[in-house]
């Protein structure tokens, strides 16, 4: 008897900022969108711009507002303006502070667990941290750097531990090139799993973060596609 097919790889194209990366993440079959509202960020948009962004989107494609230690009132403020939207948080905030943002319950979140790069993700209980924030709905997985988010890194993936009761979003420095690897290698860690990209579809050159390749974003998902497919051949 063969074992199985496992559900297929959800993707989220992050930290857009036009019009046009969010239609070409709809064309290209992203099952999520990220809009960064953290001020410092580079890709940083205002809840209203989000709002905006998010209302080209058609049914079933989920909004995500990233945050960074933002006040709770803001979050929800946020959430409630973009309507569909989930949060992502990315910052210090522990697991009541979490439950607070998302309005005890009222909305859906993720929160980011930061790996440190190198030998060192060995250390990372990521099963404890997993169960400490058990309500959120998935726990995403990026590179522990310098300031807030993966900035373009990939910490070993190979280290994560082989059992997680979680559902997980793989992120930093996932490109077209690697995540089909990072999809075989994580996948039968957890309950599901998730793709995030940012940097890795964005325009090559100086200056040109939160701007989108669509021809990158096109390759990024027929990566996952096809690593999906190997699973069941």
């Amino acid at each position: 008897m063969s074992a199985p097919a496992l559900p297929r790889t959800r993707i989220k194209i992050c930290g857009l900022t036009r019009e046009a990366d969010v239609d070409a993440a709809v064309e290209a079959g992203a099952d999520a969108v990220g809009f960064v509202l953290y001020p410092k960020s580079p890709r940083a948009v205002t809840a209203q711009r989000a709002a905006e962004l998010a209302s080209r989107l058609p049914p079933f494609i989920t909004p995500v507002l990233l945050f960074v230690n933002e006040d709770a009132t803001k979050v929800i403020a946020s959430l409630t303006q973009v309507k569909g939207s989930i949060a992502q948080f990315h910052g210090e905030e522990t697991p009541q502070q979490c439950e607070e943002a998302a309005g005890g319950g009222r909305f859906r979140y993720m929160r980011a667990a930061r790996i440190p790069l190198g030998d060192a993700g060995a250390g990372f209980d990521l099963v404890k941290y997993a169960s400490d924030y058990s309500h959120a709905q998935a726990i995403l997985l990026d590179a522990h750097v310098e300031g807030y988010g993966g900035g373009g890194k990939a910490f070993d993936w190979s280290l994560l531990p082989p059992a997680v009761d979680a559902h997980l979003v793989l992120s930093g420095g996932l490109t077209p090139a690697n995540v089909g690897d990072g999809i075989r290698i994580v996948r039968t860690r957890c309950k599901t799993l998730s793709v995030d990209v940012s940097s890795g579809v964005e325009i090559d050159g100086p200056g040109n973060k939160g701007l989108k390749d669509a021809g990158k974003i096109r390759q990024f998902v027929a990566a996952v596609r096809a690593a999906d497919a190997s699973f069941s051949s």
